[in-house]
């Protein structure tokens, strides 16, 4: 994925376990023990260049991560996808996010060992046919 400016910033989340429920599984199938997901989120530098400390000049990622959480434990999706989808949109509609890449995969795979994930990297141009579809809505 290309940067959305010549200077660009990023806020990462790596790592975070997410308290949700994904898919159906047959008696002998493995279960994952958690999902993960990762997010990285491009934003103006204006963000993060600051002259001076303070909440008010910075990209406040609490409320989307709160919302994270909640749409993960939305009840039970079928598919790694449909969360995914529904994180992205959750970022579409922070117009400070001008680009960003989403991973999620599970662990384990298979007799506990591996982990199997989606990654997906979205530019400006599609987050703002998201923020114009939902305007439209």
């Amino acid at each position: 994925m290309t940067m959305p400016t010549s200077t660009a910033s990023q806020i990462e989340l790596k790592d975070f376990h997410l308290a949700t429920r994904i898919g159906t599984y047959a008696p002998g199938d493995t279960v994952p023990e958690y999902h993960a997901l990762d997010l990285t989120l491009w934003i103006n530098p204006d963000l993060v260049l600051i002259a001076q400390d303070g909440m008010a000049h910075v990209f406040d990622y609490d409320p989307l991560v709160i919302e994270i959480e909640r749409l993960a434990a939305d009840g039970l999706y079928e598919t790694q996808e449909r969360l995914m989808t529904r994180i992205v949109q959750a970022c579409a509609a922070d117009p400070a996010i001008e680009a960003l890449e989403v991973a999620l995969r599970k662990f384990p795979v298979r007799a506990g060992s591996g982990s199997l994930g989606v990654r997906l990297a979205v530019d400006g141009a599609q987050l703002q046919r998201m923020r114009d579809a939902a305007l439209r809505a």
